[in-house]
């Protein structure tokens, strides 16, 4: 499977542009203020799904062949991935299914269900979810749309790192949630087409550390268990095309405790106005962890994922 090129990335821009625009990158002053950072937020909660996976939607079902539009697409996902697909299938009227765990977030399944989306709930989490998707789609010839193991959609969601880079040339840093790595990976792939310095940090949660725990040792290790609120981080594997590219690209990886990654959703609201799940208010977190070697550098945290549940965001806030 052939990476993503930064080409690739700057090619996606006219089939995500066709449906988005760019999003912002704002400053804060409660932001700054609480933690002594010149931090940016890239907000790509402010898209149609709220969270950047649906740039990368876009540009994979604008280029499925006609055989495969036929077919319609399947996938699993906790719900940013799922809304994407079926925020562009509905574009394409393309039949489209969504395999979920049991018991997931039910505004996000309410938003899938209202693009078009069949939505199914199966598995104790993301992955038995995907392996129950990866054992129907040949019997039932669906195209199977992989959440991250999908060249043409890791380069529709670099577009959010080519706006990044246009707006701030000279960030020094770039925080980014971690789950798959799709969003990790864009990023990466933008910094080096564009040969800059840019340091870029994965976060990810330490009850579902598969990615950083591999990313840091010898092997890939698969976790026992994803037990976190955060769903968009909540897996316990590695995938082949992200964690080849992340291994050789990133720069850092920073896990956090649910106690910091609560934080981070009291943060988004209070600090920047903004409703945020605990994947996409994550980077607020990391970046108070960070704060000491953080200090004099210019920051993006790119927020990803809006979609937090009623419930979790009583629990939290309480």
């Amino acid at each position: 499977m052939r990476p993503p090129t930064f080409q690739d990335v700057y090619a996606a821009r006219p089939r995500v542009y066709a449906s988005l625009k760019p999003t912002p990158l704002l400053k804060h002053p409660l932001l700054d203020e609480a933690l002594g950072l010149d931090l940016y937020v890239k907000h790509e909660n402010h898209n149609p799904t709220c969270a950047f996976k649906v740039r990368g939607g876009l540009n994979l079902l604008a280029q499925l062949s006609a055989d495969d539009r036929r077919r319609g697409v399947i996938s699993a996902s906790t719900g940013n991935h799922g809304q994407s697909i079926a925020f562009a299938s509905r574009l394409h009227g393309i039949r489209c299914r969504i395999v979920v765990p049991k018991g997931n977030n039910p505004e996000k399944n309410a938003s899938m269900r209202a693009m078009g989306a069949e939505v199914i709930e199966h598995g104790r989490d993301f992955d038995e979810a995907r392996e129950h998707v990866e054992r129907v789609v040949t019997d039932e010839g669906w195209r199977y749309v992989h959440s991250v193991n999908e060249p043409d959609l890791i380069a529709g969601v670099g577009t959010y790192a080519l706006e990044v880079f246009e707006a701030l040339p000279d960030v020094d840093v770039i925080l980014v949630p971690i789950g798959g790595g799709s969003g990790a990976c864009g990023c990466c792939i933008v910094r080096s087409g564009l040969h800059t310095k840019t340091r870029v940090i994965g976060v990810q949660a330490s009850r579902a550390d598969a990615f950083a725990r591999s990313w840091r040792g010898p092997e890939r290790v698969v976790g026992e268990t994803a037990d976190t609120f955060a769903e968009g981080m909540a897996t316990r594997v590695t995938f082949d095309l992200t964690f080849h590219l992340l291994k050789q690209e990133l720069d850092e990886m920073v896990t956090l405790e649910e106690h910091e990654l609560q934080e981070g959703v009291r943060m988004a609201m209070g600090l920047t106005h903004n409703l945020a799940e605990g994947a996409g208010a994550s980077t607020l977190a990391a970046a108070k962890r960070l704060e000491d070697t953080l200090r004099g550098k210019k920051v993006v945290c790119v927020m990803s994922g809006g979609n937090i549940d009623a419930a979790t965001l009583r629990r939290i806030l309480c």
